[in-house]
C-alpha cells in the first residue's frame, strides 16, 4: 500500500472513449493532502507494482468509504457518485 493511503477502493467507471476507467477512491492518512502531486505520484506507484495499463486514470480523495453495517464496501454506492 502506498504510504499515504489509509483505505483504498478500486471500481470500473463507464468511458465514451475507453470503455471502462479504472478509478480508486482513496482515504488519505491524517496529516497527508490529496493534491494533483500525490495523484501523479500514487498512478506512477501503482504503475511500478503492476501492468501500467491497469493503474487507475482517476483518484478522487474521499473522507470515508461506504459500508455496511458488517463492515463490507459498497462499491456501488461509490459508482453512483463517480
Amino acid at each position: 500500500t502506498h504510504t499515504a493511503v489509509s483505505e483504498v477502493a478500486v471500481v470500473g467507471e463507464e468511458d465514451p472513449e475507453r470503455g471502462i476507467l479504472v478509478v480508486a477512491y482513496v482515504v488519505l492518512n491524517s496529516g497527508v493532502t490529496g493534491d494533483e502531486a500525490l495523484v501523479k505520484d500514487m498512478q506512477d506507484w501503482v504503475k511500478a507494482k503492476i501492468a501500467p495499463f491497469k493503474y487507475p486514470r482517476r483518484i478522487n480523495f474521499v473522507e470515508s468509504l461506504p459500508k455496511t453495517t458488517t463492515g463490507k464496501l459498497q462499491r456501488f454506492r461509490l459508482k453512483n457518485q463517480g
